[in-house]
């Protein structure tokens, strides 16, 4: 059974799809080979000012990638890497069984990005 977040965040998701004019894009897993995650950043420095994000339909996974894009919104790269996958389930009121991958699988994404936020600081100096 899904919590009202989860329904929430599927139902009516943030910023689900490519994003136009990213300027990063992290992933997590293989388009068409099973579960993926692509998170798309567009930014201004280590700040990410938009997010969205593409997932195969499950609702677990939709969910995540939802409120992953809406919270890192305004943010600077580094405070990103507080969000755990237990901190995402939490959030989200819990997952069911067998969906436990699912956030670990959506913070890998946003790792992905994040990194490549933080190589290009360092790719600058």
């Amino acid at each position: 059974m899904y919590s009202a977040t989860v329904i929430r965040e599927f139902q009516y998701p943030h910023c689900h799809g490519a994003l136009t004019g990213a300027d990063i894009i992290g992933r997590a897993g293989v388009l068409g080979e099973g579960p993926f995650m692509t998170i798309y950043f567009c930014t201004a420095g280590d700040t990410i000012l938009r997010a969205s994000f593409e997932t195969y339909g499950c609702p677990s996974a939709i969910a995540c990638g939802s409120w992953i894009t809406r919270w890192v919104e305004g943010k600077h790269a580094h405070e990103t890497r507080l969000l755990s996958p237990d901190d995402l389930t939490m959030v989200l009121g819990g997952l069911p069984l067998g969906k436990e991958h699912v956030p670990v699988l959506a913070i890998r994404a946003l790792n992905n990005a994040v990194d490549q936020i933080l190589a290009r600081r360092s790719d600058a100096s």
